[in-house]
């Protein structure tokens, strides 16, 4: 059983209780669209007590209550009423197989309630939103065991990258029913380590990035910058290197880096996260696109010094390569940015991080919006170096 379908009896058991009942677990809310041609009616919208989502050129994207329609059409602002639903946040009808943030924190509760012995859920902080910024531990072995080497994985960290979260969702799922299948490379792995799974860092962008229904190509967080801008992006924002080269300091850019190293509630809550687990001796970020396996450095052009890690960065880097059809590289190949995360998870911690820049290879196949159908074949051609980055974590050294 897939998350959806976990989401699905959850949902079915709503629909099968008494309308009272009903009522007590959720409002029913409508999407609309108001009439709002300049800031000042736009502010008397919100007067109205109407929240407002998305703002257009002469129109407002709300959500709220059903009650809410008659008000917007007494006023004389009604333009459009949309479909209701349990989330405020959904994808485009064509690519509804993906997870919006109510689904996944229902099917990962599910999971957690499914799984027990195998899964623990935490929320381990919060966004500025304050939306839980959800950590998932996966382990046949309790909580707190010593000794157990591990491996930290993490999607999201760019709102529109919706696909890198799907690949991090798909790979709990796929252990947990692995091992319940009694799969024996599986069952071994979660007997011998344990595997955190942060499956998106940025809910709030996420969240952003469809909130009208359409994709806004959004890349940040929701910061608000404090001069009509929102947003940092948050693989600027880790603090190995933070300032250099290829994060911008302009509020209004994509990579604008934030005021400070770690300036931001996401990136604090995946440093506090990782320094409680250092006995994780691998880390993988899944983005999109692009199809490469990277490698530090990327806040400069040279190599790492250290010729043993260097060596371990490439042995591991070209065989994952080899499994998932990418192309491997050093970061800054590509091109210089400074402040990311696995610059900061190795120059601070020893960790041997990688980067996972998803399908598709351009934007003419798809881009960040690839659509559903890229779902399961690109984690199918991941989830094979994704055990393979697990399992070095035993000793990274010895990798072949």
């Amino acid at each position: 059983m897939n998350i959806k379908g976990l989401i699905l009896l959850v949902l079915l058991s709503v629909a099968s209780m008494p309308k009272t009942a009903q009522a007590m677990t959720q409002d029913v809310s409508v999407w609309m669209e108001l009439k709002a041609k300049d800031k000042y009616e736009r502010t008397a919208i919100a007067n109205q007590g109407f929240d407002i989502i998305a703002v257009e050129e002469d129109r407002v994207i709300v959500f709220g209550p059903e009650k809410q329609l008659a008000k917007a059409a007494k006023l004389g602002i009604l333009l459009e009423r949309y479909v209701q639903g349990l989330s405020p946040f959904d994808f485009p009808q064509k690519d509804e197989q993906f997870t919006n943030y109510t689904e996944m924190s229902t099917g990962l509760k599910s999971l957690a309630s499914y799984y027990p012995n195998l899964m623990q859920l935490m929320s381990i902080g919060q966004t500025i939103e304050k939306r839980d910024i959800w950590g998932v531990r996966i382990s046949a072995q309790p909580a707190g065991t010593l000794n157990l080497p591990a491996s930290i994985l993490m999607g999201g960290h760019h709102a529109r990258e919706h696909l890198s979260i799907e690949i991090s969702l798909r790979t709990i799922q796929y252990l947990l029913q692995e091992y319940a299948n009694q799969n024996p490379r599986i069952v071994s792995l979660l007997n011998k380590f344990e595997i955190f799974v942060i499956p998106i860092v940025n809910p709030d962008g996420a969240e952003f990035d469809i909130a009208t229904g359409k994709y806004q190509s959004w890349r940040k967080n929701r910061r608000p910058n404090g001069d009509g801008t929102y947003g940092v992006d948050l693989n600027r924002n880790y603090g190995f290197g933070w300032g250099g080269a290829g994060a911008s300091k302009s509020t209004s850019d994509e990579t604008y880096r934030g005021p400070a190293a770690f300036s931001e509630n996401e990136t604090q809550v995946v440093k506090n996260f990782v320094e409680s687990h250092l006995n994780a001796r691998t880390l993988l970020t899944f983005h999109t696109f692009s199809k490469l396996v990277l490698w530090p450095w990327g806040h400069q052009d040279g190599e790492i010094a250290n010729a043993a890690d260097i060596a371990v960065f490439k042995t591991m880097g070209n065989r994952m390569a080899k499994m998932n059809g990418y192309k491997p590289m050093q970061s800054s190949d590509l091109y210089v940015a400074s402040g990311d995360t696995c610059d900061w998870a190795y120059g601070e911690h020893g960790i041997f991080a990688f980067t996972f820049e998803l399908d598709p290879a351009s934007m003419w196949e798809g881009g960040f919006y690839p659509g559903q159908a890229m779902i399961e074949p690109v984690f199918s051609k991941n989830i094979e170096p994704v055990l393979y980055l697990i399992e070095s974590a035993e000793n990274p050294y010895q990798a072949r």
